[in-house]
């Protein structure tokens, strides 16, 4: 799977196959992780909630459909499976079922919109996703089945995503708006960053009153899945609160959350960078409202994802107080975007996947090696990549194309730029796993205005899509018809 975050999404087609490779690495760890339950006809209403309370097993009833105990079962193993660490509770049970009706409810309005995957299309995709885990359709088969998945399940557990992702893509997107406006300020803010231009020094005058600022963060994050338990919400927070209380003394922040992550290396410490209101989530903008240069939140701050220690390393004004006659004239101030020359990067790297029973260690012990045998002319970098790389640039020797700045992650981008040409850097962690980078060329070009317009909305779409995501899933789970039964046994065994 391509590791690089492309500025511009390039089409619905692209991001399921992505998606649809992930399942495919993912399944081979796993059993059936995304069972729905076994289709029923419509019984009449009268009858359904006596008849389905006598069905042994069923733990929720949605509309004319239902999910089994052993849904949540399969659900909890898949995420244990994962190397994901789950709470033995009813509380953790519950929020797997809620989950799992939220899946089931998606699902029926989308058959109801006339969603459909034919077996003509379903054929062509899994041979695709064969075709990118070089294997053929045969050996494809026998990884699914060894995975304790049988190939039937795996197809329709398939079939579901691609009718989900699609269903999601078309009513999510349709909610998402965005204004001439809203892009042409970001044209704007992302080429006095770029260019250097317009943007007062943080020891520059204060603005007058009201005017745009900028603000530099930095985070501690501490991950927690929105379906732990009670318990894993409750540790994570206590640990958030223990490094809040830390960098309130007289302590490097950073170098606080470089040893909180040695000592639990998902926790992630990083500098956001300076960002207008606009530009951060608005979680973070209301905890650091009010607070001053050097400071951190008072509070941690919750998310979806997780727990956020905040800490404001500046403030600064996009524009200073200046005498009246040195005022931009009008016309100036007006001027349309225009292109902005850039440096591109032609690299190349090596991506090796953290994945159960597969430490960070191992990972980065093994790119060093490769390094080593790089720097020592004992081994060529694009036959290393060929052999070992785990992204789908392998074929090529990892080539990556040109590259202008924020088409690839930050970590990755970064440490990127910091080499010289035919250099190879230390191991790097990112997201997608731990990678080692070669630099081959650099050459200047220009982001065209169309490019940033595109660049501008794909930002601001994906500003704007958790929370269109949230809106939309709670108005399908209000209108649904929903009854609990039993969620906190676990299925028999023998049944």
């Amino acid at each position: 799977m391509i590791f690089c975050k492309k500025y511009l999404k390039r089409s619905i087609a692209c991001a399921f196959l992505l998606i649809s490779s992930a399942l495919v690495n993912s399944s081979f760890a796993q059993d059936a992780s995304k069972k729905t339950a076994p289709k029923v006809s419509a019984p009449a209403p009268a009858p359904v909630d006596n008849k389905i309370r006598n069905i042994d097993g069923v733990a929720a009833v949605v509309n004319t459909g239902f999910i089994t105990r052993k849904e949540i079962d399969d659900r909890i193993a898949a995420l244990q499976n994962q190397g994901i660490k789950v709470a033995d509770d009813a509380e953790f049970r519950k929020a797997v079922l809620e989950r799992l009706i939220v899946e089931k409810i998606q699902l029926q309005n989308a058959e109801q919109e006339g969603f459909r995957v034919t077996n003509k299309e379903l054929d062509k995709i899994i041979g695709d996703i064969a075709a990118k885990n070089k294997a053929s359709l045969a050996e494809f088969k026998a990884k699914v089945v060894a995975s304790g998945m049988s190939f039937e399940r795996y197809r329709e557990n398939l079939r579901e995503d691609i009718v989900l992702t699609r269903f999601r893509e078309r009513e999510v997107d349709g909610r998402i708006k965005i204004s001439d406006a809203e892009v042409d300020n970001f044209i704007s803010e992302r080429a006095r960053a770029i260019t250097g231009q317009g943007v007062a020094p943080s020891t520059a005058a204060p603005a007058v009153s009201g005017g745009p600022e900028e603000i530099a963060l930095a985070q501690i994050f501490i991950p927690v899945d929105a379906s732990a338990g009670v318990s894993a919400q409750a540790e994570a927070k206590k640990k958030a609160d223990a490094l809040l209380a830390s960098a309130r003394g007289d302590v490097d922040f950073m170098q606080l959350g470089e040893l909180a992550a040695k000592e639990n290396p998902k926790i992630k410490v990083q500098e956001l960078g300076y960002r207008t209101p606009d530009r951060l989530p608005q979680l973070f903008y209301d905890a650091v409202r009010n607070i001053g240069s050097g400071q951190t939140a008072k509070a941690v701050v919750k998310s979806p994802a997780g727990f956020h220690v905040l800490k404001v390393l500046d403030r600064r004004t996009l524009v200073a107080a200046a005498p009246a006659q040195e005022a931009p004239p009008p016309e100036i101030a007006l001027t349309p975007p225009k292109a902005i020359p850039i440096t591109q990067t032609m690299s190349r790297h090596i991506l090796l996947r953290t994945r159960t029973g597969f430490t960070d260690q191992d990972a980065e012990r093994r790119l060093q090696g490769y390094r080593d045998q790089v720097r020592a002319k004992t081994a060529d970098f694009a036959d290393l990549a060929k052999k070992f790389s785990e992204d789908g640039s392998a074929a090529n020797g990892g080539e990556l194309g040109w590259m202008s700045p924020g088409d690839l992650v930050p970590e990755f981008e970064q440490a990127m730029n910091r080499l010289q040409i035919g250099e190879v850097s230390n191991p790097v962690k990112s997201e997608f796993g731990w990678h080692l980078i070669q630099v081959m060329e650099r050459r200047q070009g220009e982001l065209t205005v169309e490019k940033q317009r595109q660049f501008a909305r794909a930002n601001i779409r994906e500003r704007k899509y958790e929370q269109a995501y949230q809106d939309w899933i709670r108005e399908l789970r209000d209108s649904a018809t929903v009854k609990i039964l039993n969620s906190e046994d676990a299925a028999s065994s023998t049944r």
